[in-house]
């Protein structure tokens, strides 16, 4: 029996101790983040698969692992020689987890979870359906025996210019909001909000500036629970008037004390676990989406200079690496570190947004596929690199992805590439009524795939924070109208089709957008993008007969644009090839 089995086998066990027919095993932390520090990469330990999502279940009979269809290349490969069962939940007729839980166990079985990563809301929709959802232990403190402990790495303070707000004026943003509710005191989950009205940033997830932590907010003190080892004397004396800090573990015992007379609490269901929850006793709770999440999404006018000036910086260093490309020899891996490289030129670069996403030919087709390390494919040959990468600033971060030719290009490359290219240049330059929501204008980036017969199964769009992370709330763009969160001015979103044939190559191409004002008409207000990656097109792949007038001439003005804002700043020896794959298209 492999190791995976042994864990699974070792969870039946605890299961059967406590009377369970299920065991879910969800990945994510205590404050539903979607990147999870070393001691919560739950479902690495448990099957070996790597992705960003995806659920786990164990039954006293079999191990299921359901991933949507951006991993179901990936999760096939990394579950072979378990006994687990993938479930491609994107699949026809493959039911999601919860649905699969409550048609095997509904109204007839117990169904067991971390109460620690069990969410309000995601407890709520469980008993929705029938099934008898069970807060437990953590297993796993018994199984994993060199579990990684709650990580206490320490915190930094960025500037209020740079942020473009105190704490005090967030906090006191807050209050205003929480008054209008009727509330008095709201408990903050999540971890980026918690960042963004602290200003202060740490480094206990990878590629993501944030720090174990819940903030108490009432009407007139904050208090943060965290490891005080993560603040210097001069830090804590500096933010003393502002909030005080208790330690992480310290929550459950603390919040029935420091809510002590508030009658009404409001929390976000969805980011709130079962745990913190019930330390909040009998009061009332009211929920809904945390005021700092909305408040962060708009950014402030610094924020927006320093998101712009993080993306020249980054078209500088995009630019310098892709001139340097030519007779170089690289696999997937050193690519990806060797843009790294070229932004690491930059005093003002911190680090790595995320996770360079690197496939080269068949692997582009794998949506989110990473090279692990060195000895991973080369990149030789005809074929279409997809290059999904990011990079943190001082002022603000980046996520861009460009599909690069090498070799020669097939008919079918560049047919592909050019209608993903009209979806990405379309949905840029779309204006729209103020109030419109992501879902509403997904199917600009779609339309141009459809009427070939093509698709892509993730979304078009995510939001992205300043000097945060990648992804963020709560606004997005896809077919799901799930979020009801209209696009508002200051709102950074990513613009992100593209196409996957699986075994032969995969397109995408990623700018990121900001929503801004463009009139007001007797209509009403409307909105428009501007765009903020500064980056040429792979002019070899797109195909000019497929486009109309007015995209040849949304494609020219967007790289005439990039070439005035590099030509002075990108290495003389990138001039050259900067001009050349921004010059006007030929017609």
């Amino acid at each position: 029996m492999n190791k995976f089995d042994e864990r699974a086998s070792a969870v039946r066990a605890a299961m059967e101790r406590d009377g369970l027919d299920a065991y879910i095993i969800n990945g994510t932390d205590p404050h539903m983040s979607e990147n999870a520090c070393p001691r919560w990469r739950t479902r690495a330990f448990m099957t070996g698969f790597l992705g960003s999502a995806g659920t786990v279940v164990i039954t006293r009979e079999a191990a299921y692992l359901w991933v949507d269809s951006r991993y179901n290349i990936q999760a096939a490969e990394q579950l072979r020689g378990t006994s687990y069962i993938l479930m491609k939940q994107d699949d026809p007729g493959v039911p999601t987890a919860t649905a699969w839980l409550a048609a095997n166990f509904g109204g007839k079985g117990r169904v067991g979870i971390s109460a620690d990563t069990l969410m309000v809301a995601a407890k709520a929709d469980y008993e929705a359906l029938g099934i008898e959802i069970v807060p437990t232990a953590d297993y796993l403190n018994d199984i994993w025996t060199d579990r990684p402990p709650v990580p206490e790495n320490p915190v930094i303070r960025i500037s209020d210019e740079v942020a473009g707000e105190t704490p005090d004026e967030k906090l006191g943003r807050i209050r205003k909001m929480l008054a209008a509710k009727g509330c008095g005191a709201t408990l903050i989950s999540s971890l980026d909000d918690i960042a963004w009205i602290l200003n202060l940033r740490g480094s206990d997830i990878a590629y993501n500036p944030l720090f174990l932590s819940y903030l108490l907010i009432t009407t007139r003190k904050a208090v943060l629970f965290t490891s005080p080892k993560r603040f210097s004397a001069e830090l804590l004396e500096a933010e003393k008037n502002s909030y005080s800090v208790l330690p992480y573990e310290a929550l459950e015992d603390a919040l029935p004390m420091r809510t002590e007379g508030i009658e009404r609490i409001y929390i976000a269901p969805d980011k709130t676990n079962c745990l913190a929850y019930a330390a909040l006793g009998a009061k009332k709770i009211v929920f809904g989406r945390d005021f700092s999440t909305d408040l962060k999404a708009a950014k402030n006018p610094a924020e927006l200079e320093g998101m712009r000036r993080a993306h020249l910086l980054d078209g500088v260093a995009m630019v310098n690496f892709f001139a340097s490309l030519k007779g170089g020899e690289y696999d997937e891996y050193e690519l990806g570190e060797a843009l790294a490289a070229q932004r690491a030129r930059s005093r003002e670069y911190i680090g790595p947004a995320f996770g360079p996403i690197a496939g080269f030919a068949e692997h582009g087709a794998m949506c989110h596929y990473s090279a692990a390390d060195k000895g991973s494919k080369p990149v030789k040959g005809d074929g279409l690199l997809v290059l999904d990468t990011g990079g943190a600033y001082e002022t603000g971060m980046t996520d861009v992805t460009r599909t690069l030719l090498f070799g020669k290009a097939t008919p079918e490359q560049k047919t592909d590439y050019t209608l993903v290219l009209k979806g990405n240049i379309n949905l840029a330059a779309q204006r729209f009524p103020e109030g419109t929501n992501g879902y509403q204008l997904d199917a600009i980036a779609r339309m141009f795939l459809w009427n070939d017969g093509l698709s892509f199964s993730h979304g078009t769009g995510h939001g992205v924070g300043f000097r945060l992370c990648v992804h963020e709330g709560p606004q997005s763009i896809s077919p799901r109208a799930t979020s009801m969160a209209p696009l508002v001015p200051g709102m950074i979103t990513s613009d992100e089709p593209g196409v996957y044939k699986e075994g032969r190559h995969g397109v995408r191409i990623e700018n990121l957008l900001v929503t801004v004002p463009w009139k007001e008409t007797e209509f009403g207000r409307f909105l428009c993008f501007e765009v903020l990656t500064v980056c040429p097109f792979e002019r070899e792949l797109i195909d000019v007969s497929l486009l109309t007038e007015r995209e040849i001439e949304l494609v020219d003005s967007y790289h005439e644009w990039v070439w005035n804002e590099l030509k002075d700043l990108v290495d003389k020896s990138a001039v050259d090839w900067l001009r050349a794959k921004t010059l006007p298209l030929a017609r």
